[in-house]
């Protein structure tokens, strides 16, 4: 663990799309800083799996984020049972299908912007209430180089991101104020099963980097971790990048 100053007892973090990648080693890194992990998912066994391994403090919660009836009722769960939340990481999203615009899959187009857009508001319309009444609340939305740089096949993931992107600065400037922190996160390419769909796809140059390219998901965990302190809060409202060296020696890590 890098950075061991960093105490999260009594917090309270919910994370979406945990069941595996960046999400579940958010969850773990969370978890070790002791914070109270719930983890949210479509897949019921791996996050129950991964609540189970994490102990007493840590809750799995079936939701799709896409369904603003199932967010809201599983945030309500959450408070209920904790009494409040301090941390939101919005992880959950899509890549697939990765077409160019002439062969778009409309419906699939569509699914993107319901989790990877939609998805990102549902999760934030839902806790907003919550870190009000409790004066203060961490937001970090996991971002990508895809927000700004248009990519051949991934006009769904580059529009998506590129809306959380300003959905991020919005947020931040609405609910600054109220003691709400909002944040992006862009790790960069990390070996999760996002780059097996990616690399199948074989469409632009991030599909044929070589698996040893990418970053572990853990250090993405490590920067979420790192955001959730004070002296990240220079980067409220912007995307605080883990992609160049600096960036990684800021919250510790190897510069690769």
């Amino acid at each position: 663990m890098l950075n061991e100053h960093i105490d999260l007892t009594g917090k309270t973090a919910i994370i979406t799309g945990a069941s595996r990648g960046i999400g579940e080693a958010a969850a773990r890194r969370l978890a070790k800083a002791n914070a109270n992990v719930v983890a949210l998912a479509r897949s019921k066994a791996d996050i129950e799996r991964i609540a189970s391994e994490l102990g007493e403090n840590a809750r799995a919660i079936i939701c799709d984020i896409a369904d603003w009836h199932t967010v809201s009722a599983a945030f309500d769960r959450v408070f209920t049972e904790f009494g409040k939340v301090d941390i939101l990481v919005n992880n959950a999203g899509i890549i697939d299908p990765i077409n160019r615009i002439e062969d778009a899959d409309v419906e699939g187009w569509s699914r993107a912007v319901d989790i990877n857009l939609k998805g990102v508001l549902h999760c934030i319309r839902a806790v907003l209430p919550f870190m009000k009444a409790n004066g203060e609340g961490t937001i970090i939305n996991i971002s990508s180089g895809a927000a700004t740089s248009a990519l051949e096949g991934w006009s769904h993931y580059c529009s998506t991101k590129a809306a959380v992107l300003m959905l991020t600065r919005c947020v931040a400037k609405e609910e600054g104020e109220n003691g709400i922190r909002c944040v992006g996160l862009s790790p960069g390419t990390v070996a999760t099963e996002f780059q097996r769909q990616i690399k199948a796809a074989g469409i632009n140059p991030v599909s044929k980097l070589d698996w040893s390219q990418h970053i572990p998901p853990e250090w993405a965990a490590e920067a979420i971790a790192w955001l959730t302190t004070e002296e990240s809060r220079v980067h409220d409202g912007g995307d605080f990048s883990i992609k160049t060296p600096a960036g990684r020696e800021t919250v510790g890590l190897p510069a690769l």
